[in-house]
């Protein structure tokens, strides 16, 4: 928010973590260090080089879907076939230089001549072949087809022939959907999605040229159906992890016989479903990556749960830490998302234009959407010049954008078994428990100007974590034994961590363990169960204030001998030499009782340890949420101060200058890339972007690898050549104005 403090100006890098994986570990290549200055007079932080560069790879060898680099959609309604203009429609996503168009096949109303049973004909259909003329348009103008279908819902028809397709509540009765009654909810556990979904692909590939298939509405995203049908009712209780396990079954088992369907006509073709969710996702997502030829995250726009600006930058971290280099894209709603919203009706282009952003950058394809083509193309076409403009500057840089890695050396674990099936302490009763822990830890590591990705959970091996100089696991509550056991063979091969909270207190079946399970590995032991607020939550004690110096995450904080803990806490077995201890919490009012009957405890507030290369840092409260909740900037140095010293200062990327922004880091086919996006704005954490606040000159450093020569350093959007300096393999130059996103592309000999 523009009132907090003057953000920090640290950039982040990546190093090895020990020799024992450095034949995994793409930063093994450490041979000299630059120092630069760090911010707010902290210590200095080490400019490390970036990874050897890594082989070319030839373009013919990758799949078409590869090549996209933009996906356009409007999405048909019933009417459309009476008064679109298909003509119109194709020479507008033609003029955007997009590569792919999504049209509307559907479940519940066809628009084509279908024969499927059940598959109703909309009632401005008349015979037309309406689907069929939008393939042709398409295909004329050499943009690819996908076929988009909707399972979730039917209509009262198949209902009374099928009332086994229907999703049930546990009285019996049918779910049907919250804005059309008319519509039940059909149940994925049913043979709907065997035999009634199947019927309409294969009618689709026996009469048309699509490039393959999608579902929208299926699989659900961020939550787990809650079905009591005959058959739902012989499987867990949705909710539990036995029942996201079956779940995550069901959903790759439809997803790889519906790929196998759309590969009948032709190889090349293949199935993706409706994915996303951010860090919830709802199957498993790195069993999904591990199948999936298309990622569609379908983040739209911000809602007023999920109401922070990174929103779509998040969703591209989650699918780079899943999808190994396979295409990915998030939809960006052109119209007004959220609740109340206007489907047909354009958004902000401010709005519109930094979610097209945070794809680009964070390495999702850029995707247009809009709803409806009343009177030809649109009652309001305001969105269309908005997608134009940013789709032809995206084609004339498409080699920049074309990504081979993240450059990062912060991996922050993303939990998707936490994120959907822990409730949280019982101290708390918040449905959004897991979502403010997450947007805590974003906001921070935004703020840090720190590189970092997103690791799975079930990603935890050398291989993928041999990159990283730390890891991050914010209130990771679910972890398995074999996880545990991942994260210290990383301490032990050199790696860091950073942790809070209920972090390996309960196993992946969500049973709660006797102690945690990385306590010998963290030096940490549960005295009790948590312990919530109620008047001043708890505060920490800086032990010795005045003995100098002070340890390095106590950096900045003077004439203090307290800081503020966080909303809850385990509470602790003692430790030897605590850096800060608990003050436990207090009447807040009246404020005559506004102080500690207990003052002093040897409870500790963090727990810090060092081995060889590795540092440890757990806080035993729930540091990254209250963060969120509050804002207050001691809780923001405290975890700023934190992720410097357990990374040891070591940054590849230094970029320096004022504002809020978000920073990415890609090796390209061309170089490198460096994205900056400007989030300074009163609307960053709330409503939409309604105007741009520039950002002055911002200083970017990076060590390049040996034998590595720059060639030019353009900005993208302003469309110019920069000067730059380069010393031995150090570059140095400065963007000089960032409006709501800025480029520096790196062209290397």
């Amino acid at each position: 928010m523009l009132n907090r403090r003057t953000f920090l100006k640290a950039g982040a890098g990546a190093v090895p973590v020990a020799a024992a994986i450095d034949a995994l570990n793409p930063f093994s290549t450490l041979s000299a260090e630059e120092t630069v200055a760090a911010p707010s007079g902290g210590p200095q932080a080490k400019l490390a080089p970036l990874p050897q560069r890594m082989p070319a790879i030839d373009p013919a060898t990758l799949s078409w879907q590869q090549r996209i680099r933009r996906v356009g959609q409007s999405n048909m309604t019933e009417h459309d076939p009476a008064v679109m203009n298909i003509e119109e429609w194709a020479d507008y996503w033609h003029s955007a230089e997009v590569d792919i168009v999504f049209i509307s096949v559907t479940g519940i109303l066809a628009f084509y001549p279908s024969k499927v049973k059940f598959h109703r004909h909309g009632k401005f259909l008349n015979g037309r072949d309406f689907f069929g003329e939008c393939v042709a348009a398409a295909k004329k103008r050499n943009m690819r087809v996908v076929a988009r279908m909707s399972p979730d819902l039917n209509w009262g028809d198949a209902l009374e022939a099928h009332p086994e397709w229907a999703m049930r509540n546990k009285d019996g009765s049918v779910q049907f959907s919250g804005e059309e009654p008319r519509l039940f909810k059909t149940c994925m556990f049913s043979t709907y999605m065997d035999d009634y979904i199947p019927a309409i692909m294969r009618e689709i590939n026996s009469l048309y040229d699509v490039d393959c298939f999608y579902t929208n509405g299926w699989p659900p995203l961020g939550t787990l159906p809650d079905c009591h049908c005959a058959i739902c009712s012989t499987l867990p209780a949705s909710g539990t992890p036995a029942y996201w396990h079956a779940f995550t079954d069901r959903v790759l088992d439809l997803w790889q016989r519906y790929d196998a369907i759309a590969k009948e006509k032709k190889q090349e073709s293949f199935f993706f479903a409706n994915s996303g969710g951010n860090v919830r996702g709802g199957p498993n997502l790195d069993r999904l990556g591990k199948v999936a030829a298309w990622f569609q995250a379908d983040n739209q726009g911000r809602t007023y749960e999920d109401a922070a600006v990174w929103g779509c930058s998040l969703q591209g971290r989650v699918c780079q830490a899943v999808l190994d280099g396979k295409f990915a894209t998030n939809v960006t709603a052109a119209y007004s998302t959220g609740t109340p919203g206007w489907r047909n009706a354009s958004k902000n282009p401010d709005e519109a234009r930094m979610w097209l952003n945070e794809s680009l950058a964070s390495g999702m394809a850029p995707y247009y959407h809009f709803v409806g083509s009343e009177k030809g193309f649109g009652e309001d076409r305001r969105w269309q010049k908005v997608g134009t403009d940013y789709f032809r500057w995206t084609a004339r840089h498409d080699a920049h954008f074309t990504y081979r890695r993240s450059m990062a050396n912060i991996g922050v674990v993303i939990g998707q078994s936490t994120q959907l099936l822990y409730p949280g302490p019982s101290t708390v009763h918040s449905r959004a428990y897991m979502h403010e822990t997450t947007q805590g830890i974003y906001d921070a590591l935004l703020r840090g100007r720190f590189a970092f990705d997103f690791v799975h959970e079930d990603r935890l091996d050398a291989e993928h974590l041999g990159k990283y100089r730390a890891l991050v696991l914010p209130n990771i509550a679910m972890l398995s034994e074999r996880q545990c056991e991942q994260i210290g063979q990383y301490a032990k091969s050199g790696g860091s961590i950073m942790t809070s909270f209920e972090t390996s207190l309960y196993d992946e079946n969500l049973n709660r363990r006797a102690d945690f399970g990385l306590a010998d590995l963290l030096g940490i032991h549960r005295a009790g169960d948590v312990i919530g607020t109620n008047g001043n939550p708890y505060y920490a004690r800086i032990e010795s204030p005045d003995k100098l110096p002070l340890h390095p995450i106590l950096e900045g904080f003077t004439d203090t001998n307290w800081l503020p803990g966080a909303e809850n806490r385990v509470p602790l077995k003692p430790v030897d030499n605590p850096v800060l201890t608990v003050v436990p919490g207090f009447v807040r009012y009246p404020p005559e009782l506004a102080y500690p009957p207990v003052s002093h405890t040897d409870q500790p507030a963090v727990i810090l340890r060092e081995s060889g290369r590795s540092r440890m840092a757990y806080f035993p409260g729930d540091i990254e949420r209250t963060y969120w909740l509050t804002g207050h900037g001691d809780l923001l140095r405290l975890l700023h101060n934190t992720l410097s010293w357990v990374t040891n200062d070591e940054r590849v990327v230094h970029i320096e200058g004022e504002g809020f922004v978000e920073m990415f880091c890609w090796e390209t086919v061309p170089g490198y890339s460096v994205h900056i996006l400007n989030y300074t704005s009163p609307d960053a954490q709330h409503g939409w972007m309604q105007s741009t606040y520039p950002l002055g000159p911002q200083t970017i450093r990076l060590q390049l690898p040996r034998d590595v020569r720059v060639k030019s350093v353009e900005l993208l959007r302003a469309e110019q050549n920069l000067t730059f300096h380069l010393e031995g393999q150090t570059l140095q130059f400065t963007v000089p104005r960032v409006e709501d996103y800025e480029v520096a592309a790196i062209t290397i000999a």
